[in-house]
This record gives C-alpha cells, sequence and structure tokens, in this order.
C-alpha cells in the first residue's frame, strides 16, 4: 500500500512559523517526528502532500491504491489497525476530523470530494493524539514522549547506565548505542528519560522526565531540565529549560531559561537567553496568528517562545510571554523583544530592518558546514520560496 501524508491547509496556517520549512508530517513531537511515528507503526515509507513550494524537497509518490493520512494525527495501534483495514472510498472520522481515506490514483486530483458520496465513514472509539497550534507541540509534549518510548524502546535492551550517576524513582531510563550520561541525576517519578544513540549528558546536569534527548545531541555541564521536554538530534543544550521541544539542529547551549517553547531547526540561542513563559497579571497567554493575522489565546497560562528555522538571538536576549519568531530573523539588542516577529527581519527594540536572502544563505551554508552537511540548491530554494511571502506580506 502506498501511504501519502496530508497536510490539512487550516492546521499548516495555524502551525506557522513551524510549517514555513517543513510539511505537518515532519514537526517533532515527543521523541520522533511524526512521519516516523508512522513509518515505524506501517513499516513503511511515506511520502507527503503539501504545498507546491515545499514540494520540490516533499515529494508526493502516487500509486494504483493510495492511503492518505492526515498529517497532524499521532498514529495509535487503533487508528493504525483501522488504516491496516482500510478498503477503497473508506475513510476513517473522529468527531469532525477525518484521520485516513483510501483513494484510487485517478482520486488524488480531486481530493476536495474525499468525504463526499461513495464514502462509507469507519469510526474509531478513542481520540488520537492530534497537533492543530504550535503551543500544543509542547503542551502535548508529554503524552508523545510517553507514547514514543514504548514504541521504540519495546522488547530491546537499554545499554549500561554508569554507576557515576543517581537515578529517583522506579520509572524507565534508556540508552541507545553510543550514549554517554556520567554523574548526572535522573528523576523518573513522572516520566520515562531517553538519551539517543551517541548523545551525551555531561556532569551535574539534573533531568526531570519526561525528557528525550535525540541522536547526537549534547546537554551541557550542570543544565538543569524540566520535563516534558524533548531536544532534537544534533542540538547542544544548557543552562534551565522547562517543558520546551528543540525540533534539532539549533543550540541554546549556554545559561538562561527557556519554558513552554519549540524552537525549530538550525535555531542559535545567545548566552544568557531569557524567555518569559508567564504574564505577571497570570492572565492566558496570547500568541500571534498567521492565519487570523493577530494575537489569539492560547488557553495556556504558560507560553514562552514560537522560533522558526534559522533564526536566532544575541547574547542577553530577552522574549516576552508568548513570542513567536518567523524564518531566518537575526534579533539582537536590549530590552525586550517584540512579541510577533516576522521572518527575514534583521535587529531588535532600536528597530528592525529586512534581512538580506544572499547574506542570510551565506550564514545558512556556514551553518550547514560546521554539522557537516551541504545548503543544497533545494534548500535554498526553500529559504528563498519563504522571503519571497515576506516580501508580499511582513506578517508572514
Amino acid at each position: 500500500m502506498n501511504y501519502i501524508l496530508f497536510d490539512d491547509s487550516f492546521v499548516r496556517t495555524n502551525l506557522l512559523p513551524l510549517t514555513f520549512m517543513r510539511p505537518i508530517a515532519d514537526i517533532r513531537i515527543g521523541i520522533l517526528t511524526i512521519r516516523e511515528k508512522w513509518e515505524l507503526y506501517l513499516n513503511a515509507k511515506t511520502s507527503t502532500l503539501t504545498e507546491s513550494y515545499l514540494s520540490k524537497k516533499f515529494r508526493i509518490v502516487k500509486e494504483e491504491e493510495n492511503i492518505l493520512i492526515n498529517a497532524s494525527v499521532c498514529p495509535t495501534q487503533e487508528v493504525v489497525d483501522a488504516v491496516l483495514n482500510l478498503k477503497p472510498y473508506q475513510t476513517i472520522v473522529y468527531q469532525d476530523t477525518i484521520i485516513a481515506v483510501h483513494v484510487k490514483a485517478e482520486d488524488l486530483d480531486k481530493l476536495g470530494d474525499a468525504s463526499g458520496d461513495g464514502i462509507e465513514e469507519i469510526s474509531i472509539k478513542n481520540p488520537p493524539l492530534r497537533i492543530g497550534h504550535t503551543w500544543e507541540v509542547f503542551s502535548k509534549n508529554g503524552l508523545a514522549i510517553n507514547d514514543d518510548f514504548e514504541l521504540l524502546t519495546r522488547g530491546r535492551k537499554s545499554q549500561k547506565l554508569s554507576a557515576t550517576n543517581t537515578v529517583i524513582g522506579k520509572g524507565k531510563v534508556f540508552l541507545e548505542k553510543g550514549a554517554t550520561v556520567e554523574c548526572a541525576i535522573f528523576n523518573t517519578v513522572e516520566g520515562p528519560i531517553y538519551i539517543g544513540k551517541d548523545a551525551e549528558v555531561m556532569e551535574g546536569t539534573v533531568i526531570r522526565g519526561p525528557f528525550a534527548l535525540c541522536e547526537g545531541s549534547q546537554v551541557k555541564m550542570s543544565a538543569k531540565i524540566y520535563g516534558p521536554t524533548t531536544v532534537g538530534p544534533y542540538s547542544r543544550v544548557g543552562g534551565e529549560i522547562n517543558n520546551s521541544v528543540i525540533f534539532g539542529y539549533s543550540n541554546k547551549a549556554h545559561d538562561g531559561f527557556l519554558g513552554h517553547s519549540v524552537i525549530a531547526e538550525w535555531c542559535n540561542l545567545g548566552s544568557d537567553t531569557n524567555t518569559s513563559n508567564l504574564k505577571n497579571t497570570y492572565e492566558m497567554v496570547r500568541l500571534w496568528s498567521y492565519g487570523k493575522q493577530t494575537f489569539v489565546s492560547t488557553s495556556q497560562q504558560f507560553c514562552g517562545l514560537i522560533m522558526g528555522d534559522h533564526s536566532k538571538c544575541g547574547i542577553n536576549t530577552m522574549f516576552n510571554t508568548g513570542t513567536v519568531v518567523g524564518v531566518n530573523a537575526n534579533i539582537f539588542g536590549p530590552g525586550f523583544q517584540r512579541n510577533f516577529i516576522p521572518s527575514f527581519t534583521w535587529g531588535g527594540t532600536a528597530g528592525h530592518a529586512n534581512y538580506d536572502l544572499k547574506k542570510a544563505i551565506e550564514v545558512a551554508e556556514i551553518v550547514y558546514t560546521r554539522r557537516h552537511k551541504i545548503l543544497d540548491d533545494v534548500e535554498k530554494d526553500l529559504l528563498a520560496s519563504v522571503y519571497n511571502l515576506t516580501l508580499k506580506n511582513k506578517f508572514l
């Protein structure tokens, strides 16, 4: 069977700026991306139905028989069993959400009719984990870590944890091959702790689960991390972190506080960067909405920073409660930054200017080289596409 993860356009807009550079399926929540979860459950590769400019990198594969899966839905065994049993022109629904639909190749070009005549609806009993807003990436991260931990470790044996470490509680700790942990304190009372392949936890670190440190990442000395927190592949973190998700290839390597936040890929937070995650009035936090072009309530009392790919900030940067930063912004200067900083913005409290695309790509090339990767033409085109969207509408 051919499996295609599709972007719900309404949800995709709600998930900006995190979906400027990727489809919904490639958002990391828990230990894995949504795509990685589905591919493990299905034991099959997936492709993507998404925006045209993203499809240059994330291509769709069409076969005679196709199952379209809503990329904002994380798989459960109940959902996967229903997907595997789908017949042509059957669709799986939960309340008003289409989870999956089985279609022929000729129907892929008229997907707007997927729920119309001739479609048989199959309901599931239990609500799946689904993300519909940026803040749900961190607010639902604990559930996702627990699910992914069971998925990844079932029937497997952890690498031995060094005797220099202390484990509190009867929870689970799992170390993948090549993981290094010395003189750390792990509290597993509230959830498991997962240390990925070739990852490192340096001495003096204190971590409360649920927590995931993905492949090749590093926790610096004496870091303090409260779960549920995920540090994606090849990232470096230090200081204090609480209930946050870092997608991958990003750094918060120094002191400073990051709380109730989502940081996309290729970001760097300068030394002593701090995020406020609670208003002095204790009111629910409002966050910039790309779809509504205004600030909307998150219904969350705690909400810090949502930062798009390739964005960076200088030392001692201060972010207000509920701040959204777009793609490839370069932020610096004293005082609290604005609550919404559009993509390709250069500057800070003293004023903003457009970040030149050529310069932005040059910087990205240097950053990629530091991680032994190449910024190819496809990645450059993605950056240029987001830049052009920004030129047309600075609020994008």
